[in-house]
């Protein structure tokens, strides 16, 4: 099982989308980080990532970034090697 963490939002759309996504290429268990709740969780976001939007998105240790870039992995014929690579 990949291991898959999303810094999220309550209400964002684009982190409902990554979700989907994910689910959709067999992730059945995402670590979520709701940054809405702790604005220290969002600084450390910011820190690691050096973005402020959500979703911020890590496959192991990848940081692939948010819902536009985790759609472009995933169009380019990417994810499903990182998500399997993250398995192993």
């Amino acid at each position: 099982m990949p291991t898959v963490k999303m810094y999220t939002t309550l209400v964002c759309p684009f982190c409902q989308r990554a979700k989907m996504l994910l689910k959709q290429r067999g992730v059945e268990h995402i670590e979520e980080v709701r940054v809405d709740l702790d604005a220290d969780l969002r600084a450390a976001m910011m820190q690691t990532t050096g973005r402020r939007t959500v979703p911020q998105i890590f496959i192991g240790e990848t940081h692939v970034g948010g819902c536009e870039d985790l759609i472009a992995l995933d169009q380019r014929g990417g994810l499903l090697p990182l998500l399997q690579a993250a398995t192993a």
